[in-house]
């Protein structure tokens, strides 16, 4: 095998395909990154039996062929390589990258006993990329981080006809974004699970594409594939099993105060008074005529006490957050003004943009600690 190409097309494409190789993963060869170079141009690939990414780009290939290496040692020799053309030749069981008066010789591993990649699910629609980004790492913030609860590392996408919602939750914060996108065919009603870190990577590095294709397999969870490719780059996911909270349940109908106050002094105010807070200890908003009131610390403690200008209709309310639950909601809201909508002091709130023309659809379902005393 022999192949040129230009470094920054070589350490791009290994970065996209290299990202989703397990850091431990359960046999040697699940680390490597499978090179195949081709007349018509090289693609990369990865695959550790839950997530798989490939990526095709074009190269001057003098002679096909075929290797595994390690990924992330080919992804570090990438980005270090001078700006010059690259190029790679395999020999027996090495492979050298060669570029400039720089020269690597890597070990490749068995390509036999690679796993074959699965095929990507036909398209069921496409997304503006930069939409769905947006979208997912507004949701995936509140998608929980306990492996012994998978169920709820995981996002659930429902598509309805022409609208896909995106909801996570880990008990304590609930995240939900509804956004338009363009099925195949109309009609279509469907539910998938995917792990939040696999759709939140996947997106992000998505998200300057024009379109994004999403594709759902016909199999249940536990079996099916969830796929996403733009810009000659595809990635496919397993989906999680198990019973997504009923979600819907735990958004208030209606609320018996609602605030708005503008993001950027909240944010402000709750970080400075938040540096007394200690681990695990909330700070407390007090809403009134035209302020919130932040506190933190109590007793013998540090404390730390601001004012913020707000608007306020309904009863006037006490209630504390979790600080970085509270900052992490503000910051996804990606508006001038938030609106805090409250039914009790004991409730969780709900945080919607807060700018009357805002065509935003994203609610950040919040609980509250309970204040003693």
């Amino acid at each position: 095998m022999k192949f040129r190409l230009e470094r920054d097309v070589l350490a791009e494409a290994v970065a996209w395909a290299a990202r989703t190789l397990p850091s431990r993963p359960s046999m040697p060869m699940l680390a490597g990154l499978l090179i195949d170079a081709a007349p018509g141009g090289l693609t990369l690939s990865s695959f550790d039996y839950e997530v798989s990414a490939r990526v095709a780009v074009a190269a001057d290939v003098d002679e096909p062929g075929r290797v595994l290496v390690s990924g992330r040692l080919l992804a570090d020799i990438a980005r270090a390589l001078p700006a010059a053309p690259v190029t790679i030749t395999s020999e027996g069981s090495r492979v050298e990258v060669r570029c400039g008066r720089s020269s690597f010789t890597l070990p490749t591993l068995p390509v036999d006993d690679y796993p074959t990649l699965p095929d990507m699910p036909g398209s069921s629609g496409t997304v503006t990329g930069s939409v769905f980004a947006s979208a997912v790492a507004q949701v995936a913030i509140a998608a929980g981080r306990d492996d012994t609860l998978p169920t709820l590392t995981g996002i659930r996408v429902e598509i309805a006809d022409a609208t896909i919602t995106l909801a996570a939750t880990d008990r304590y914060r609930l995240a939900v974004r509804e956004f338009a996108w363009n099925p195949e065919h109309s009609g279509l009603d469907t539910t998938a699970l995917i792990p939040a870190r696999t759709l939140a990577e996947t997106a992000k590095s998505l998200g300057h594409c024009d379109l994004v294709h999403l594709a759902l397999s016909a199999s249940g969870a536990g079996d099916g594939l969830m796929g996403f490719e733009g810009n000659g780059r595809r990635t496919t996911s397993r989906l999680l099993d198990g019973e997504f909270p009923k979600y819907r349940a735990l958004l208030p109908s209606e609320s018996a105060s609602v605030a708005i106050v503008e993001t950027s002094s909240l944010v402000d105010a709750v970080k400075r008074v938040a540096l007394v807070a200690e681990r695990n200890t909330p700070v407390r908003l007090a809403f009134s005529d035209g302020e919130v009131e932040l506190r933190a610390g109590a007793g013998d403690e540090a404390q730390a006490t601001e004012a913020v200008e707000c608007s306020i209709e309904g009863e006037p309310i006490e209630i504390a957050f979790n600080p970085q639950y509270l900052l992490d909601g503000l910051g996804a809201l990606d508006d001038p003004s938030t609106k805090l909508s409250f039914t009790a002091s004991t409730r969780p709130a709900v945080l919607t943009a807060g700018t009357a023309d805002s065509a935003s659809n994203y609610r950040y379902l919040l609980m509250p600690v309970r204040l003693s005393g």
